[in-house]
């Protein structure tokens, strides 16, 4: 897929997918650190990124890599890496400056199983990594995550966009089978306005006065001012992005929930289910922060039980309780690494449960 092709569909895996979109997306510069399952990202921006005369290094270290996009992105570039796990903790440093220095860093998380090294399974172990975070201080990133080839283009197209938006670090989640996976995909135009970065990006103070981005404060006061506003950011998108998708909710006693691939198998077993006169609906979480917690609570006002299917030990499901709020019963399906749960195995654990 050495072309940028555009308005017609091709078969191609999810992480060519991603790096075909960001190209798409208006991508200056990449810098990155191979790591499996996501090593096809960056050695296919090594050739098309070096074809259009953009930034591409290889860098010596995964942390060295999401420092030079720091620097990039600081003079208002649109700039990446991508990663994987027990890298991406590596990074967790840089990711904590990035969001209180507010650069639109957009981060590439293709999960495989942990702890620690881990090995090349998939796994969506990474799901707190993400919306925690293991940097200090108080401080959100933007989480957004795809269940098909198709939306790991989309939500790429997207993440730029609201990189940029919000001057806020902004994470694709996805996990090792959707970064090896291959589908049918259409490559559309970047469907979202150019954000003008020219009020505060570092270009050279030449006619205006100069500016520094840095996150030091040594007065407690302007600290604290500052970090209040950067959750008054939050809170905007929180109200202005939050995205999700539902089906068969509307008279639904049990509700099934998923993030990422395993959706794919959630939604078929909602449909047997249906079929088997069990109300069943299914909700997933598109952007993981911000978390669609009002539509979870309205939702708890009529159903009886949530059962959260992820790929790892529970981590998704703590915040599906936060925002039912004890409204109704949550329970999970779930193990901690490997393949999704098959359909057969998901109908079986929810006739037991309901």
């Amino acid at each position: 897929m050495t072309e940028l092709t555009i308005g017609k569909k091709i078969l191609t895996k999810g992480n060519y997918a991603i790096a075909h979109a960001a190209v798409l997306a208006g991508c200056e510069c990449y810098f990155g650190y191979p790591i499996t399952p996501q090593s096809e990202i960056g050695e296919y921006l090594s050739v098309k990124m070096h074809e259009l005369k953009r930034g591409y290094v290889c860098a010596e270290s995964e942390i060295s890599a999401i420092n030079m996009v720091l620097g990039a992105c600081a003079t208002g570039a649109k700039a990446m890496t991508s990663s994987s796990s027990c890298a991406v903790a590596l990074m967790q440093e840089a990711i904590a400056c990035a969001c209180t220095d507010e650069l639109p860093v957009v981060l590439i998380s293709v999960m495989r199983g942990g702890p620690g090294l881990g090995y090349i399974y998939p796994s969506q172990g990474d799901y707190n990594q993400a919306t925690i975070t293991g940097g200090n201080g108080d401080f959100r990133t933007i989480v957004l995550a795809p269940s098909t080839v198709q939306e790991c283009v989309d939500l790429t197209y997207k993440a730029f966009y609201l990189a940029h938006k919000y001057r806020n670090p902004t994470i694709l989640l996805a996990d090792g089978l959707m970064g090896q996976m291959m589908e049918p995909v259409e490559f559309k135009e970047y469907p979202y306005p150019e954000i003008d970065n020219s009020g505060w990006a570092l270009t050279g103070a030449k006619g205006r006065p100069s500016r520094a981005i840095h996150s030091l404060a040594v007065d407690a006061e302007k600290q604290c001012e500052h970090i209040k506003q950067l959750f008054e950011k939050y809170k905007r998108i929180e109200e202005n992005e939050t995205e999700w998708e539902e089906f068969d909710t509307q008279d639904a006693e049990i509700i099934l929930m998923s993030f990422g691939s395993p959706s794919r198998g959630v939604k078929s077993a909602v449909k047997e289910l249906r079929k088997s006169g069990i109300k069943a609906g299914f909700f997933r979480p598109i952007t993981l922060f911000p978390f669609p917690h009002k539509r979870l609570a309205e939702l708890a006002k009529t159903v009886k039980k949530f059962i959260v299917i992820e790929i790892n030990m529970g981590q998704m499901v703590r915040d599906v309780r936060l925002a039912v709020n004890g409204a109704a019963e949550v329970e999970q399906i779930n193990k901690p690494v490997g393949a999704p749960i098959d359909v057969e195995t998901i109908i079986e654990k929810v006739m037991r449960m309901k």
